[in-house]
Formats: structure tokens, sequence, C-alpha cells
């Protein structure tokens, strides 16, 4: 991957973004696309969205989804000795939580905090096997009373780990959030691609939805605002490659293995089909998961958008989801984005997406 592009990912992934506050990242898309798009604007919902004009004023428009908000917390209350009690945004594991560095994201900047933990000498035998509840966990900013904590933190702050991106061995990287700063860098990265090509067949639109850990929010709305005849949902996917993950329930799915194809009914079969045979063509490895219900991504609001969209999703291997330490590899980003430009210039009208 080349420095720059590795340079975006790493500030993508290191900017904070939980559900409902993620205009910090967006800012980042905006100035990525200035000057590539036709058109940036951004919704009411705080999606960001770039235009990108086909050849043909008469091309039908696709819109490739990528999500921008990230798990995280919210603060609840702070006592009067200065902890502060927080709430989870998106699902979160509270196994993980306890002992994590944090950074709560105040109005005069982040404050770090650490999330408190009784240490083991202390626990009795059933408080080893036993998980804190979220009402129970606290962080601790170093504040030695509750005012000198409410001068710094106000009730409903955003919260996120401290993680940031790190490279592993081979081109394998780690990081917070790239569930699904991820796919943000992707579509970002197509739009990028198409405008050094040419025009494609088709109005192209990116766009970084809002608030999908709480319920494909942003998502709902920019379908809905965009209209577009195809869209493809960009995100992460399980991968089953490491100790413990059924590969009977999950598929047998590689990092470093290529992007994954969805194919089930949330997905419009030819799109499934078109996605695949371009793969092929392109020399592109891709790995196919079975989804036989709705995919639990940006993909499920866009396929049922006005009369129907034809819709896919493309995602990219990811281990240890939901966690301060996800793992990717940087080739299946690349072979993302190869992928989806690829594809773009194969689409000759919306009526070749019309099931047989």
């Amino acid at each position: 991957m080349e420095t720059q592009h590795y340079q975006f990912l790493q500030q993508l992934s290191q900017t904070p973004s939980p559900s409902g506050f993620e205009q910090p990242v967006q800012r980042l898309v905006r100035a990525a696309l200035d000057g590539v798009a036709d058109e940036v604007r951004t919704d009411v919902m705080g999606n960001v969205i770039a235009r990108y004009a086909a050849a043909d004023a008469d091309a039908p428009r696709l819109m490739l989804a990528g999500h921008c908000d990230e798990i995280g917390f919210m603060v609840k209350y702070i006592d009067d000795d200065g902890y502060l009690y927080f709430a989870p945004i998106g699902g979160v594991d509270p196994h993980l939580v306890p002992g994590q560095r944090v950074q709560v994201h105040t109005a005069t900047g982040p404050v770090t905090g650490v999330v408190g933990k009784k240490p083991i000498h202390l626990m009795e035998a059933k408080e080893r096997d036993s998980v804190i509840k979220f009402k129970d966990q606290f962080i601790d900013i170093g504040c030695g009373d509750g005012d000198a904590a409410r001068e710094l933190v106000a009730i409903g702050d955003a919260v996120t780990f401290s993680a940031v991106m790190e490279p592993l061995q081979g081109d394998l990287v780690t990081s917070r959030a790239f569930d699904d700063k991820m796919g943000v860098f992707v579509i970002s990265r197509v739009m990028q691609e198409v405008a050094a090509r040419g025009r494609a067949p088709v109005e192209l639109y990116s766009v970084t939805t809002v608030q999908e850990e709480i319920g494909l929010r942003g998502a709902s709305a920019g379908v809905y605002g965009v209209d577009p005849a195809i869209a493809i949902a960009v995100d992460v996917g399980f991968a089953s490659d490491f100790p413990g993950v059924n590969k009977k329930e999950v598929g047998d799915v590689r990092v470093g293995g290529g992007p994954i194809i969805a194919r089930g009914a949330n997905i419009n079969p030819r799109l499934f089909e078109l996605l695949v045979e371009t793969a092929r063509l392109e020399e592109i490895p891709v790995q196919i998961v079975g989804m036989p219900r709705a995919t639990g991504t940006d993909a499920n609001v866009m396929q049922l958008s006005r009369g129907g969209v034809a819709t896919a999703l493309v995602s990219v291997p990811l281990r240890y989801m939901h966690s301060p330490a996800e793992v990717l590899s940087l080739a299946d980003l690349e072979h993302t984005v190869a992928l989806l430009t690829a594809l773009l210039y194969r689409i000759d009208a919306v009526e070749m997406f019309i099931p047989q």
C-alpha cells in the first residue's frame, strides 16, 4: 500500500467517531474528496455524500456505502469522588472493557482515562468468573472529586478506546475501529480511482453513513435521498482463521484471502454474479459467504428503499471485531478497491440486475 493511502487509513482509524459523534472523521472524508468528486455535501443525518457524474447523462445511479461510526461509550453519571459511569454505544463486549485506557472526548479536547479494575488479589473466587456489568464499571480520569471531574467532562460526552493503528507481521495491521473506517477508506479510494481513470457508465455516489452500529440509521436516510438503482455496502466480515471460531457457522474466511462477497436473500443475484465474474476477469482473489437472512449491514436497508434497489455486500475479513485490537490485511483492502473500481465499468444498464 502506498504511503499516502496507509496514512489516510491510519488517520481514519484513529479519529474518534462513535455513533452520533461522527463529524470528526467526516471532516477527513470531505477533505479527501474535495476536488476529486463533482459534489461533496453533508445531509441532515450527518452522512457525507460525494457524487461523480457518469459519462452519460442518463446513466444509472450507483451508491457505495461505508459506515463511519465506531463502537464506543457515553458518560452517564459523575460521582462525588470524580469517577465517570458510562453506557456502551453499539455492541461492546463488557468482558473487554475493564483495565482499558480510554479517551473521553470533551468540548475542550480529549481527556485520558482508565476503566477501573479491582486487582485479582482482592477478588473473591466467584468474582473472578463473573462479568462486570456496564452499570458497575467506571472511568478514572485522575480527579480528586466530582467538581474537578465535572469541570472537564460533561454528561453525554463520547468515549473511545485509546488503541491506535500499528503494523503486525507481513501486511497485517491492528487498530480499533476498522469496523468500519475500513469501509470509509475503500469507498473514498474507489472515488479517487474512478476520477483518475475517467468517467464510468454509472453516476457514482460514495456515501459515508452514520449510526450503523445503532440501527442502520444513516444508510436508511442516505439511500432514500440518493435514490440509487444499484447499491453496494462495504463493511467488515467475520474471519474464521483463528482459534475458537466455528467454520461451520461462519464459513471458511481467511484474512489475506481477498474480499468477501455475500450471497443470499439480501443480495441481488445478478449483481452477485457480476462481482464474481469481475473478480475472475481481473484475477482478484475473493471469498464467498452464504447469508440466508438479512446481513446486519447497511445492505439491509438499502435493498428495501423506495421500489427496491439491486444491492450487494462486499466485506473485508476481520479478526477480533468490536475489540480494541481488530486485525486485517492491507492486501485485502487493495483488492477490494480494485474489485469495486473494475465493477463500475462493467455495468451497462439497470435492467441487467432484474432477476430472471
